[in-house]
């Protein structure tokens, strides 16, 4: 059952008053970030986005949450066209955007808070979805009081005890270490398999992009299209070991085929189309 669909996104920014880009020789006061994308995605699916810098996955990924609007074309979620962000959908961005004057807990709590949620049935779910990230012990932290690690652990924590029928992340684990990453990956994988809601989820790394997906998209360089589709094939659950797989190895090779060009073409893109004042 296909629980998002993207048709024919276009989506074009207007520059600063007095400010042009070059493209393609031509002077402009506006950039096209993506150029016609479709894309379905099915109920329960992991879908991993990848790109190249300015390829318009984050922008995509706000169209979908509708925290942005297509300058045309259209998402549905559940045959619902979006025009604004939806209760069914929940958001994890590169920054914690947690509350600094709320506790752990009452962060979570936040989520089910704006929705009515009474008193005791919230404090029960933020108190679940803790311990479901391990973080059992800290429910009276501060933000500050917490490593980056265990504060991106209360965000999506947030986001999930909402319930969302859909779950967005913006590249949520690439301001961690090497080691946390790892972990978090891990720990969002199981808990998904718990769950079964459907995730998008934005990369700029190829073996997280594996490790996680059931399909990864990979986009073209600005203006951003859907270049290929790769299937994952390999093995649920997963664990650490996939990674050295023979498996693994190929899916890596296939995707760096896809992305290679694009990688080149949106650094020489940048390169020859610096913003300019006129």
């Amino acid at each position: 059952m296909d629980r998002i669909t993207v048709t024919d996104v276009h989506k074009t920014f207007q520059l600063k008053p007095g400010q042009f880009v070059t493209i393609d020789g031509q002077s402009t006061d506006s950039v096209t970030v993506l150029d016609g994308v479709d894309l379905t995605i099915r109920k329960g699916e992991f879908i991993t986005l990848v790109g190249p810098s300015g390829s318009g996955k984050s922008v995509l990924l706000d169209i979908i949450g509708g925290l942005t609007q297509a300058t045309s074309g259209k998402v549905e979620i559940d045959g619902k066209v979006i025009t604004k962000p939806d209760p069914k959908t929940g958001y994890v961005f590169q920054q914690y955007a947690l509350f600094p004057w709320r506790t752990a807990l009452a962060n979570i709590e936040y989520a089910l808070e704006v929705r009515g949620v009474g008193k005791r049935e919230r404090t029960d779910k933020a108190r679940y979805f803790l311990s479901l990230f391990g973080l059992s012990g800290f429910e009276d932290r501060f933000p500050n009081q917490l490593s980056g690690g265990m504060q991106q652990r209360v965000a999506i924590a947030r986001a999930l005890a909402a319930d969302p029928q859909v779950l967005l992340m913006d590249e949520p684990f690439a301001a961690l270490d090497a080691q946390t990453r790892e972990i978090l990956q891990s720990e969002l994988l199981r808990i998904w398999e718990k769950i079964n809601t459907t995730v998008v989820f934005v990369t700029h790394s190829i073996d997280e992009a594996i490790y996680l997906a059931d399909r990864i998209v990979v986009m073209t360089a600005r203006p951003g299209r859907v270049k290929e589709i790769i299937n994952i094939d390999l093995p649920r659950p997963r664990d650490g070991d996939i990674r050295s797989s023979t498996e693994f190895n190929g899916h890596r090779g296939r995707v760096w085929e896809a992305l290679r060009d694009e990688v080149n073409k949106a650094q020489k893109d940048w390169a020859l189309s610096p913003v300019y004042a006129a």
